[in-house]
């Protein structure tokens, strides 16, 4: 046996079961060796794809995320999915050949690299230690939420080791590690986040408690760390009375309770935006408050007291600093404040709870009840007249997916979701081109649930490479395409100043055209009407993925990425 293939054998043993790549003579032996120990490989045509698709497929699994890359160019081609999961705390492995030969063409500083996007960098050194160290790896990302750049140097791959002892290759905390999560038929979790059963400060729980024992219109803000955490949030909610919002990676935690107010933050409703205001105590849970969440914090009134849950006790101090910070696991303080709210003989507080509020949420809480003046002409179509023509006939057992722009509130906002394992939002970084590699990735995770990716025409053309993947993956995916022919954030975020705006447009392209070459069934959309094409593919036997080109109106700004711009 050589150093690669105890790596593979190792990460196998710890419980990795899919790995995503672009395959060079740099990571050849080892992503070989994990597909003998039975593990899925998963190829995508550019290693940037490659490394959305792992997190994703670890956001939506719950298990590891998995990327193998070549030397250099096949690492630096990767390094914005990279990035995106290491700003997103996602449990990603990245397995990299290294050029440790300095005057190599593939010599760069990878260790180095890694650490500037946040990811954490280690390296097999040797025969010896190369199964503990790939164990290592897979620890580091499990129990500390962490992407890891695992560096392999080419000379040291391919020196002859002992099998690893299977004892010594398995981790100190297994796959199953993960929290289960009843939405993910695997029963592994939605959520990336490790166990933590470590009981919480009996202090900062006390404090906590009494805040909720005095407020009288609490709001609890759900994000990714709260994720398995719905029943136990539901409880207490019911308990004081609080209203229930999520962050947009969490959007559709709440889905089915009558007090779901939604999104927080940019995509909130009108309603969702008043009542969040107008809390007295807004409790985060595993949810930074970052300025998406809080629109550049004015969504928090003055005098509104905050606090915060989170498994990092740095969160407690970022963006919106705590009043009350409780470090622990979302589910399990959650369940201590109701233990301790219910032995304090506290009686159930309504809170801002109503009969009329619950009817005010059910007619006005969700965007398509929010009246507008359609804007379509015939040749264009308004993107929220399509957005609800589309999830009034997309199956609701679906997985959507967003890339970035302008365009990225509408499905965001209009296109519903069952659950919190029904959207995937990779926008940590900000980037556009990221959305279908997101989409292959979920649905790579779940495929029980119709995968909908939501791209602008510039992230499509961005990420088209993986068009073919869609294809040869057989993933029966409606890649829906809102086309304004240009980067329509800049044009409107410049235009109204009279800038120039001829580097952010761009002359009219076919994307159907591009899409039947691939191999898709696709449909242009300019027109309500048009959307026909979409039923009749969801009658058929969807033995092809399909493609909506949507020529949609240009002439609205999108106000939610002109909050993006302020903070820039």
């Amino acid at each position: 046996m050589i150093v690669a293939e105890a790596v593979g054998r190792a990460l196998a043993a710890c419980g990795v079961s899919t790995v995503f790549g672009v395959v060079g003579s740099g990571n050849f032996h080892v992503t070989n060796a994990l597909v003998a120990q039975g593990v899925r490989f998963v190829a995508a045509r550019h290693e940037g794809g490659a490394a959305t698709m792992a997190d994703a497929y670890a956001r939506m699994s719950g298990r590891v995320g998995v990327v193998s890359v070549h030397q250099g160019p096949g690492l630096t081609n990767a390094m914005t999915g990279v990035a995106e999961a290491a700003k997103s705390r996602t449990p990603l492995i990245v397995l990299a050949g290294e050029a440790t030969e300095i005057h190599s063409n593939f010599h760069i500083d990878q260790s180095a690299l890694a650490t500037a996007v946040g990811a954490v960098a280690l390296r097999v050194t040797g025969p010896e230690t190369a199964a503990a160290r790939a164990a290592e790896a897979y620890r580091v990302a499990v129990t500390e939420r962490r992407t890891v750049l695992l560096n392999l140097p080419l000379d040291v791959q391919l020196t002859p080791c002992d099998p690893p002892p299977s004892a010594t290759s398995r981790p100190a905390t297994p796959a199953s590690g993960l929290q289960p999560s009843p939405a993910s038929p695997s029963g592994a979790s939605s959520s990336g986040v490790p166990w933590a059963d470590a009981e919480p400060s009996a202090a900062e729980v006390v404090e906590l408690a009494r805040l909720l024992g005095a407020a009288e219109r609490p709001v609890f803000i759900a994000g990714r760390g709260a994720r398995h955490a719905r029943r136990e949030l539901e409880e207490l909610a019911d308990r004081t009375g609080a209203l229930l919002a999520t962050s947009a990676v969490a959007k559709g935690l709440f889905r089915g309770s009558p007090w779901d107010l939604d999104v927080s933050g940019g995509f909130a409703t009108p309603l969702a935006v008043e009542l969040i205001r107008d809390a007295d105590l807004i409790v985060a849970w595993g949810c930074a408050l970052n300025m998406w969440t809080t629109r550049h914090g004015t969504l928090i009134s003055p005098g509104t007291k905050v606090a915060k849950v989170d498994l990092d006790p740095a969160a407690l101090k970022t963006h919106v600093p705590a009043d009350v910070g409780v470090t622990g696991d979302t589910a399990v303080v959650a369940r201590s404040l109701a233990d301790r709210l219910k032995s304090a003989e506290n009686p159930e507080s309504p809170g801002s709870r109503s009969p009329e509020l619950a009817r005010r949420i059910r007619d006005e809480g969700r965007w398509r009840a929010v009246p507008y003046e359609d804007e379509g002409d015939g040749e264009r179509i308004d993107p929220r007249t399509l957005t609800i023509g589309l999830d009034d006939l997309l199956p609701k057992d679906r997985i959507v997916s967003i890339d970035s722009g302008n365009f990225m509130g509408y499905p965001s906002m209009f296109l519903d979701v069952p659950d919190e394992g029904g959207f995937c939002f990779t926008q940590a970084f900000q980037s556009i081109g990221l959305g279908l590699a997101t989409a292959i990735g979920a649905a790579v995770a779940r495929p029980d649930r119709l995968p909908v990716a939501a791209l602008g025409d510039g992230g499509a053309l961005m990420g088209l490479a993986e068009m073919e993947t869609v294809v040869r993956l057989a993933l029966p995916m409606v890649i829906v395409v809102y086309d304004d022919e240009a980067y329509g954030a800049e044009v409107h975020h410049f235009g109204p100043h009279g800038h120039p705006l001829g580097t952010v447009t761009f002359p009219p392209a076919d994307f159907a055209a591009i899409a039947r070459g691939h191999g898709f069934t696709a449909v242009t959309v300019t027109r309500r009407a048009d959307l026909t094409g979409v039923a009749e593919w969801l009658e058929g036997p969807r033995d092809r993925p399909l493609l909506v080109h949507a020529k949609v109106t240009r002439e609205r700004s999108s106000w939610w990425l002109e909050e993006a711009f302020k903070g820039h």
